[in-house]
């Protein structure tokens, strides 16, 4: 008995883990005097942000230098680290969250059988979001204007961003862009996702009828399965170390301006500038590149398939892609170390130049050659 007695007054010591808490944010029958419970929601999403409804943490001091540490922010408030929102249908505006740090990751999600909708989606500063099933577009804004439909952002001031999921979600300009002009693609279509910072996870998105899709200078991060359909500038940037691009399909060019096109391009920075630094450890795997679709798709250009051009590029790998597009570069880089370009496939998309594509790696636009690299 004394034994049971023990065992028992152990495991009332050993703390409990706290059950995450979920949360309702419904812009059609929600009110700002809500409690946020399924039956008495709130309104909208930057309201609950706005009303400092989330407990979570923010720097000491500003500007954010290394030293600086986390303290507080809105101790005590409903929300906080390892809950849910629950995003209803309706129109939730644009939201920013702006020096949000979590201890534990915070889910933003649409609700199951509901497509809540945001003009734009913005996360400057903050760690461990998780952003799912959204869809965000410019024209669901009372007037038109053309932005970045999502941005995860490191400032300069605030402090980094890092440890961001975002997922599941559709993001469009406009969500039929069959009337558009020339002039219309080069003026109105939005970026689909910039992303700065660490440790970020682009994943199962769907894009359409945007400029540039996803362009990256997050390091160590993930982009995978993702869909661009219908864009005017790149479809894929790469521009931070140790990045793996994965299982994302890319296709449908429309040429309506100068910039030359590229399926996924990357580029170094240094003290030079454009071509004198280098850009290490980025992985390319399975991806589908594909120049258009519908032959009679107006305002087709000759796109380039993967176009590395400015290296160096370091510890690269390329491996099992398909590039299918009219022009010279299915896949090239231009200044290499260390690289493996494997398992591959080029196309031509038709009979008329440029093209027919290559695979090539070849020296620096500086003139110095590439160095133990594989292509097979």
């Amino acid at each position: 008995m004394v034994r049971t007695a023990l065992i028992c007054l152990g495991l009332c010591l050993i703390p409990l883990p706290v059950q995450a808490g979920e949360f309702y944010v419904d812009p059609v029958n929600g009110s700002s005097a809500g409690d946020g419970s399924a039956s008495r929601p709130w309104r909208t999403i930057q309201e609950v942000f706005d009303a400092g409804l989330v407990e979570s943490q923010q720097w000491d001091k500003y500007p954010y230098t290394p030293q600086s540490q986390l303290v507080a922010r809105n101790a005590g408030a409903p929300v906080h680290a390892g809950d849910t929102l629950r995003l209803r249908s309706g129109y939730h505006g644009d939201l920013l969250i702006d020096r949000y740090y979590n201890a534990a990751p915070i889910t933003l999600a649409a609700e199951d059988g509901h497509t809540p909708r945001l003009a734009s989606v913005h996360i400057r500063s903050g760690s461990h979001w998780i952003i799912r099933g959204l869809t965000v577009s410019a024209e669901f804004s009372p007037a038109y204007e053309r932005h970045t439909l999502i941005r995860l952002e490191s400032h300069n001031w605030r402090g980094p961003v890092h440890d961001i999921v975002v997922e599941q979600c559709a993001l469009w300009s406009v969500a039929d862009a069959a009337a558009w002009t020339a002039r219309d693609w080069d003026r109105l279509s939005c970026n689909g996702l910039q992303v700065d910072g660490t440790r970020m996870t682009i994943r199962d998105n769907r894009l359409r009828n945007v400029n540039f899709g996803i362009s990256v200078g997050a390091t160590h991060s993930l982009i995978r399965g993702n869909l661009v359909e219908n864009f005017a500038g790149d479809g894929l940037r790469g521009l931070g170390h140790y990045t793996t691009f994965e299982y994302n399909t890319v296709q449908n060019c429309y040429k309506v301006n100068a910039n030359h096109d590229d399926g996924f391009q990357s580029w170094s920075t240094g003290p030079a500038g454009v071509g004198s630094g280098e850009v290490a450890g980025i992985v390319l795997r399975g991806n589908t590149i594909i120049n258009y679709v519908d032959p009679n798709q107006p305002y087709r250009g000759a796109l380039q398939g993967i176009g590395c051009f400015d290296g160096t590029f370091v510890d690269w790998v390329i491996e099992n892609n398909v590039i299918i597009t009219d022009h010279w570069h299915g896949i090239t880089l231009l200044g290499a170390r260390n690289c493996l370009v494997i398992n591959n496939t080029v196309v031509d998309r038709n009979d008329t130049r440029p093209g027919p594509p290559w695979i090539r790696v070849g020296n620096h636009k500086k003139g110095m050659p590439p160095t133990n690299c594989v292509v097979r």
